[in-house]
């Protein structure tokens, strides 16, 4: 009469031993132990071994916790910068800056307030970025192909998304806590697709709702 080592409980036969090592103590066994419970499942009309089925049960508890971690700790209320506006995940994949030397107008109105993007924290010697920033005159500069409205937004630490702005710790959503208006040339623009090219003026613009 097999005892289980694992637990000390004792079966009768030895193959509702293998069956209770599976169902039991599957993420216990040793490689031989899991041959062993695994020929006796394939002697069953089951079609799947104890020890894939216990597996996979686990695999599905870590994606259902996973996925609640996820859903309570994404957003949660909070105003913070999301994770995606960070410039490494955006920055363009070039191997240097210097290919183009655009300029344009940018204007960014929060609650009635005008962003000054003459500051010396929007400035390049501050942002440190090659791809876009600016130089003192009050005009946007970009340096790398391919840049989009969002990434440039980035590299100040402003966030800009369809109908949504992060700003100074602050996240503004379209019909929610606030009106959110994105243009280019006086045209609508998804910050996330549109590539600011020369001579563009951006004008971002959050209102009470």
């Amino acid at each position: 009469m097999p005892d289980c080592d694992y637990c000390g409980e004792s079966f009768d036969a030895e193959a509702a031993y293998l069956s209770h090592l599976g169902a039991e103590h599957a993420d216990e066994l040793g490689p031989i132990e899991q041959r062993r419970v695994a020929n006796i499942a394939d002697d069953e009309d089951s079609g799947l071994g104890v020890v894939p089925l216990a597996l996979a049960g686990a695999v599905l508890l870590a994606v259902a916790v996973g996925g609640y971690l996820f859903l309570a700790g994404g957003d949660g209320g909070s105003d913070s910068l999301p994770q995606s506006v960070t410039q490494v995940e955006q920055e363009p994949q070039y191997d240097a800056a210097g290919d183009t030397h655009e300029h344009g107008q940018l204007s960014m109105t929060i609650m009635g307030s005008t962003v000054d993007f003459t500051q010396d924290k929007y400035q390049i010697r501050a942002t440190g970025n090659r791809h876009f920033h600016f130089e003192g005159d009050g005009r946007w500069h970009k340096h790398t192909p391919g840049v989009t409205l969002e990434y440039a937004m980035s590299t100040l630490d402003i966030g800009v998304q369809n109908g949504e702005v992060w700003y100074d710790g602050t996240r503004y959503t379209d019909g929610e806590n606030a009106e959110v208006s994105i243009t280019v040339n006086g045209e609508p623009a998804d910050p996330t697709s549109y590539v600011i090219e020369d001579g563009d003026d951006v004008v971002i613009t959050v209102t009470e709702n």
